[in-house]
This record gives C-alpha cells, structure tokens and sequence, in this order.
C-alpha cells in the first residue's frame, strides 16, 4: 500500500506525496482571482473540474503522455493506505492518482485570441511575450494563428510574462521547441472540438513534466480555472465576451471596487451561485457528443 503525505496546498489543489512514485491530486471548492484565494468556496467546483480534466486528459493521449493512473475512487482506495480520519466520502469526484513527475516550472500559454494580459501588453508595446502582432487589433480579436507565450510559474504571487528564448534559455535543448510545439497541437486540438459545441478557446494554459526523460502533460488540462471559453453565439470583437468560467467572479470582483491588494472579499450567494452554474454550463458543452 502507498502511504498518503499532505505535500502542498495550493490555490485550488490539494496534493499528496502516494509513496514515492504516485502523487494523489484533490480538487477543492476554492476559488481564486488576481493571485488571491476568496474567503467563499464554490461547492461542487472541485469535482466539476476534475471531470473536465479527465475528459481532455482521456482525449488527448494521441497528441502527449499524461500523468493520469487513475480516477477511479474504488481504485484508489485500494492502492493507497490514507491518515486516521481521511474524508474519502469527500475524495469522491474529486480526487487523481498521477504519476509523480519533474515539473517543468513554466506555465505554457497558447492565445488564439488578444484578451487579459495579453492584451494590455499590446496596448503597451505591440507585442505579447516578445511577439510582434498585427498594428489595430481591437480587444477580443482573433489572432492570425495561435501564439505560444510562456509565463514563470509561481505558488504564489504573480506570474510573470516571459519569451520563448528565455524559457528555451533556462531548458535543456530542445524542450522548449517541443513543449511550445506540443501546446500548440493541444490547443488546436481542443479550440476545434469547442468550436463545433458553440466555445471558443480564447486561451489556455498548460504545465508539462517529464518522467523518464519523457515530456508528459500535468495538473489540470483545459477547464474554467486555466481557459477563456467564450460564448460563440454572443462573441463581439470589441467587447469583453460572454465566459463560462472563472471570469464572472473577476468581473464582480472589479464591480464591487476590491483594490486587490487588501483581503478579497467574500462572495454573496448569488455569485456563488453563478458562478457554479458557469462551471456546469462548461462541462455540459465540452462533453457533448458533436
């Protein structure tokens, strides 16, 4: 039996060490924005988010390795020998046995469409990331083809737009080039299928570590908390588009005049609310059959 070790909490994720070998990832109810965790969970995110990872993870297999062993809480239980008053009844839904591989510490960003950092970079200097765009773009414009902007990747605090050339820099040689390549062929795979549901993928991140040498997709893959999905039907160039994501907690967030910076304040119910039907709006039109 593999003996479960509380590792790290993270913003959202729970993670423990499952011998030396296996790692046992929760998602949790917390919610974050602007690098901060709200006082107010959303309950029943965690698990919602945990079956649109395993979706993609399931899809995926024929574009990169993923870390998933199993998904399978009757399984899990079976492998793993869990602390004196464990909530199993809790794990259920929520919880990934993965194989514990070496992080590569950079989160991996593919835009298909100018918005968030993005875009306020652009507005600044013409570019994102290094990255020369077309002059005139208006917010939420389609980019010509898919750009792959890497940030530095933080616990906690911000992450920090990066180049290509100075995360191929502190990489062994190669891995950038195929990273960048492989987060690419993910997102078109991914932007294709959400397109023929009504989604568009704005954006996405993805984090990747290697086992054995070989380069494996890690953590969560394609859900609200690390996309833009936006509404097809009510998409307008020029205007901050209708999401099923974490983006309507964002949005109150800035409504209410937070200067985050102090403590977030907590969520009233009807965002809570909201926001949870965000999340199962999500994963009824990213599993649809189409």
């Amino acid at each position: 039996m593999l003996e479960l070790k509380l590792m790290h909490k993270g913003k959202v994720r729970d993670l423990y060490a499952a011998g030396e070998k296996y790692l046992l990832i929760v998602s949790s109810d917390r919610i974050s924005a602007f690098d901060f965790i709200l006082p107010t969970p959303v309950p029943g995110k965690g698990a919602l988010l945990n079956k649109i990872s395993s979706f993609w993870f399931d899809r995926t297999g024929h574009l990169v390795k993923n870390h998933i062993v199993s998904t399978d809480i009757e399984e899990i239980r079976r492998q793993v020998a869990a602390p004196a008053g464990f909530d199993w009844d809790y794990m259920r839904g929520r919880a990934m046995l993965v194989h514990r591989a070496k992080r590569v510490d950079f989160e991996c960003v593919v835009r298909g469409y100018i918005t968030g950092s993005g875009w306020k970079e652009y507005l600044k200097q013409g570019s994102v990331c290094g990255i020369r765009l077309p002059a005139g773009l208006k917010e939420a414009a389609r980019l010509p083809a898919p750009i792959f902007t890497p940030t530095t990747k933080a616990d906690q605090g911000h992450d920090e737009n990066v180049s290509f050339e100075t995360m191929a820099a502190a990489l062994p040689a190669g891995l950038a080039e195929k990273i960048r390549a492989t987060s690419l062929a993910l997102y078109k795979f991914a932007a294709e299928h959400l397109e023929k549901r009504g989604i568009l993928l704005a954006d996405t991140k993805f984090e990747f570590g290697l086992l054995d040498g070989e380069l494996m997709l890690i953590d969560e893959a394609l859900t609200p908390d690390s996309s833009r999905f936006w509404d097809a039907a009510k998409y307008r160039v020029g205007t901050s588009p209708e999401s099923y994501d974490k983006q309507y907690v964002r949005n109150w967030l800035e409504g209410v005049g937070w200067d985050k910076v102090s403590a977030p304040p907590e969520l009233p119910a009807e965002v809570v609310r909201g926001t949870l039907k965000k999340y199962e709006e999500a994963l009824q039109k990213i599993t649809q059959a189409g």
